[in-house]
C-alpha cells in the first residue's frame, strides 16, 4: 500500500452552498457560446462546473508550448457569474504529442497488445515518463490557477480505472516485481506465499515474474490476488504524484478524485485516505425501477470512505447515458427523485456530465442539463427546476446521515472471489452478495453505512459482513468485540475460507471466526443448475417458514451453545444447519450458510433486526426510502418515492417539509417520484419511517 504522505489536515470545499451545475467542456463551443452558457447556468442555479478535464492537448499544444489565454478568460468568466470552479489538472488522457513520443509509455492488455491512442486514458499507471509529466502538468496548473478566486477544490484526473486499472506491459512487470520485493523480502518469501510447489511454479530470479498474462491454464491464485492489489497501488500511486505536487504549490486547497461507486478495480479505503473530500460519479440505469437500490448502497459507501463527513455527487446524467447497449432516458420526475436520493444519503453537490450536449465525438448522444434543443429540452427545464429548489435545502449541507446498520466492504475479498479461476462456484461472488444482503436492509426500512472487516464499529447495533473470503485475526478480533460490546453480527457464506495469500485456514472456513460463529464448514455445497434447495426457519415443521436455495449451500457443524435459526430441508443437506446464532451476552453471531431469494433475505433479515431491538418495516415496499440527516439540533428527513405509484409515509414527529414550507404531521402522502424533506427537532432515536396506505385521492 502506499505511504499517506498526507499532513492529514482535511481542507474544505470552497463553496458556499450545495454545489449543483456540471461538468462543462467550453473548449468544444466557440467563445460567443459561452455567455449563453452563463446566462443559462445563471437562472439554473448552477453554483459550481468542473473543468476542464479533458484539455491538455488544448492547453500544451506542444511540448512545453501552452496556450493558457482561453481557460484564463472563462475561469474569469465564470468567477464573475458567482460560479465555483473545480478545476482539474486536465491529466486524465495524454496528449497525442506525448504518446508518439514515448510510445513504452502505453498500456498493454493480458494477452501483450499494445492499446493504441485514440480513446482516453491511453497510460500505464507505472510508467516514469506519464508520472513525471502528469507532475509537471499538475504543477504548471496549480502555478497559474492556485490563487484564483473562483478556485473551490482540484480534480485530480478522471475516473482512475475507467479505461485502464491494470496494465501488462514491460514496465507494469517491473514494478510489480519491485512491489513483491517490498511486501516479501526475499524469493524464498514469495515462494512461501504463493505455494509454488503446486505445479511446479518455484521462481530462482526475480527477472523470471512476469504480470500474470494470458496463460495455457489458470493461473496461480495468489498470483492473481497480488496483482490485483498491485494495480490498486500502482493508481494510488499515480495519484500521490499530483496530489504532492497540489499539496507543495497550494496547501490550503481541497483535493479529490471522482471515485465510480461501488468499483471492484480500486481499493477506495485507501484513496479516500489521502484526498480532502469524496467525490463520486452515480449513474443508475434509467431502465431498471430499482436501480435506486444499489445507488443507496453505493452512497453509503461514499459518506463511509471518510468517516460520515460529506460527500459531493460530481456526475450523474440527466437523462440516457450513451454507453449501455441500450440508453433508455430517464422518465419525467426521476432526475429529481435520484439527485434528492444523493443529497439524502449525504452528498452536498448535485452535478451533472455535462453541462451542454456535444456536437460531436464519443458522448454526443449522452444527455446533458442543456440538451441539443437548448433550453427548450426538457432535461434543461426538469434541471433548471431542481436548481432551484436546491437552494431551499441548504440547511441541510455539512450535516450527517444517521445510521444503525453498517455492511463491511472488504477489497481483498472482493477480488478473492472474483479474480481466481477455481472456486466452489462461479456464482458467489462478492460483489453479487453484497448487493443482495444490502437491498433486504434498505427494504427493511434501513439506510446502511460502510465499514471495514476491522471497524470502527462503535456507532453500530448490526453489522452485516456478506462476505469475507479472505480473513485474518485483526479482523475476527474487531467482529469479536464488536459482539462483546453488544452488538449483533451476521455473517454470509463462503467466509474465513483463506488466509491473505489465499492458503485455506487450518481445520477449514470459517479459519479465524469459528470461535466467534461456533460453527464449522466440512463442505462447501453449490447447488446445480436447474436446482433449488430449501430451509425451514423458525419452525420446526419443515412446511413452515420454507426459504428457497437457489445456488449456494453448505454443510456446517455446530457447538453445543449455537442456535439453529434455519435448518436445510431438502437435498442432501436435509436437516443439517443452514442459519445460526450464537449469544454473548447482550449481542449475537449469526452465520447464513446459504445464497437465498430476495424473500429470503427478507425473512433472516427482519429476524436479525428485531433480535437487535431495531425496527422493521412491515410493508416491504422497494420504492420507498427514508433517509435522515442531521446536525446537533435538527433531523433533515427525506422521504422519497421512487415508483410511479403513490405512497404515503408515517412521520414519527411533526415538523416542516423544507420544499414546499408547509407543516407535516403524522402522514405525508407522495405522488409518483414524490420527495418530501421533513425538518424536525433532533431525536435521541434515528427516526423509523412507516408505511401506510395512501387516501383514496392518491389512489386515484
Amino acid at each position: 500500500m502506499t505511504e499517506h504522505r498526507d499532513d492529514e489536515r482535511i481542507r474544505e470545499v470552497r463553496i458556499d452552498a450545495l454545489a449543483y451545475g456540471g461538468d462543462y467542456n467550453p473548449d468544444q463551443w466557440l467563445e460567443e457560446t459561452w455567455h449563453e452558457d452563463i446566462r443559462l447556468m445563471k437562472e439554473a442555479g448552477v453554483t459550481m462546473v468542473s473543468l476542464p478535464i479533458f484539455s491538455w492537448p488544448q492547453l500544451e499544444p506542444e511540448p512545453g508550448v501552452y496556450d493558457w489565454a482561453w481557460l484564463d478568460r472563462i475561469l474569469d468568466l465564470l468567477h464573475e457569474a458567482g460560479i465555483r470552479i473545480d478545476l482539474a489538472t486536465a491529466t486524465a488522457t495524454p496528449p497525442s504529442w506525448l504518446l508518439r513520443e514515448h510510445p513504452e509509455m502505453a498500456p498493454w492488455d493480458s494477452e501483450g497488445h499494445r492499446l493504441e491512442f485514440g480513446s482516453r486514458q491511453t497510460y500505464c499507471p507505472s510508467s516514469p515518463i506519464w508520472r513525471e509529466n502528469v507532475a509537471r502538468m499538475a504543477r504548471a496548473m496549480a502555478e497559474r490557477y492556485g490563487d484564483h478566486p473562483g478556485l473551490a477544490m482540484w480534480h485530480i484526473s478522471n475516473e482512475y480505472g475507467d479505461h485502464i486499472s491494470r496494465c501488462w506491459c514491460p514496465e507494469s512487470a517491473r514494478h510489480f516485481r519491485r512491489w513483491l520485493q517490498d511486501r516479501y523480502g526475499d524469493l524464498d518469501g514469495l515462494n512461501e506465499a504463493w505455494g509454488v510447489n503446486v505445479w511446479g511454479q518455484r521462481y530462482t530470479s526475480w527477472d523470471h515474474i512476469e504480470t500474470p498474462k494470458k496463460a495455457p491454464g489458470p493461473i496461480n491464485p495468489t498470483k492473481l490476488l497480488d496483482f490485483e492489489r498491485f494495480s490498486s497501488d500502482a493508481m494510488l500511486e499515480l495519484f500521490q504524484v499530483e496530489i504532492d505536487v497540489l499539496r507543495e504549490v497550494t496547501p490550503d486547497i481541497a483535493v479529490t478524485t471522482n471515485f465510480m461507486s461501488m468499483f471492484r478495480d480500486l481499493d477506495y479505503w485507501d484513496f479516500a485516505a489521502v484526498e480532502d473530500v469524496v467525490t463520486d460519479d452515480a449513474y443508475p440505469e434509467p431502465a431498471d425501477p430499482t436501480s435506486h437500490v444499489g445507488a443507496a448502497l453505493n452512497y453509503g459507501l461514499m459518506r463511509s470512505l471518510k468517516g460520515g463527513r460529506p460527500w459531493l455527487l460530481l456526475e450523474s446524467s440527466a437523462s440516457a447515458t450513451s454507453w449501455r447497449d441500450i440508453n433508455v432516458p430517464k422518465v419525467p420526475g426521476r432526475i429529481r427523485v435520484e439527485s434528492l436520493q444523493a443529497v439524502a444519503h449525504g452528498s452536498d453537490a448535485v452535478m451533472f456530465f455535462q453541462w451542454r450536449q456535444a456536437k460531436y465525438g464519443q458522448e454526443k448522444f449522452h444527455s446533458s442539463m442543456l440538451g441539443h434543443r437548448g433550453e427548450k429540452s426538457r432535461s434543461y427545464r426538469e434541471t433548471k427546476a431542481l436548481g432551484l429548489e436546491l437552494r431551499k435545502l441548504e440547511a441541510v449541507r455539512g450535516t450527517r446521515v444517521r445510521s444503525s446498520v453498517a455492511l463491511v466492504v472488504d477489497w481483498d475479498s472482493w477480488w478473492g472471489s472474483s479474480a481466481i479461476e477455481s472456486l466452489p462456484s462461479q456464482r458467489l461472488q462478492w460483489a453479487q452478495q453484497a448487493r443482495a444482503w444490502h437491498r433486504a436492509l434498505h427494504t427493511l426500512g434501513h439506510p446502511v453505512d460502510t465499514v471495514r472487516a476491522t471497524g470502527p464499529f462503535e456507532k453500530y447495533d448490526v453489522v452485516v459482513v456478506p462476505n469475507l473470503y479472505i480473513a485474518e485475526q485483526p479482523q475476527a478480533d474487531a467482529l469479536r468485540a464488536f459482539v462483546q460490546r453488544g452488538g449483533h453480527l451476521i455473517v454470509g457464506p463462503f467466509s474465513g475460507v483463506v488466509d491473505a495469500t489465499e492458503k485455506v485456514h487450518d481445520g477449514g472456513a470459517p479459519g479465524p471466526l469459528r470461535e466467534l460463529l461456533g460453527i464449522e464448514v466440512d463442505e462447501q455445497w453449490p447447488i446445480a443448475d436447474g436446482l433449488v434447495e430449501r430451509i425451514a426457519y423458525g419452525s420446526a415443521d419443515p412446511g413452515a417458514g420454507a426459504i428457497d436455495v437457489p445456488s449456494w449451500a453448505e454443510w456446517i457443524e455446530t457447538d453445543a451453545d449455537v442456535e439453529v435459526r434455519g435448518r436445510y430441508a431438502s437435498g442432501v443437506v436435509d436437516g443439517l444447519p443452514a442459519v445460526t446464532r450464537r449469544s454473548s451476552g447482550s449481542g449475537s453471531a449469526s452465520y447464513l450458510s446459504a445464497m437465498l431469494t430476495p424473500d429470503g433475505m427478507l425473512t433472516v433479515f427482519a429476524d436479525l433486526l428485531r433480535a437487535a431491538g431495531l425496527p422493521v418495516r412491515e410493508q416491504t415496499e422497494v420504492n420507498a426510502e427514508a433517509v435522515t440527516r442531521s446536525n446537533d439540533d435538527t433531523d433533515y428527513t427525506f422521504l422519497l418515492n421512487h415508483g410511479a405509484e403513490p405512497l404515503a409515509f408515517e412521520v414519527p414527529a411533526p415538523g416542516v417539509d423544507l420544499l414546499t414550507g408547509g407543516h407535516v404531521s403524522g402522514v405525508v402522502e407522495l405522488d409518483g417520484y414524490g420527495v418530501a424533506v421533513v425538518a424536525a427537532p433532533r431525536a435521541t432515536e434515528i427516526p423509523f419511517i412507516t408505511l401506510t396506505t395512501p387516501t383514496a385521492k392518491e389512489q386515484a
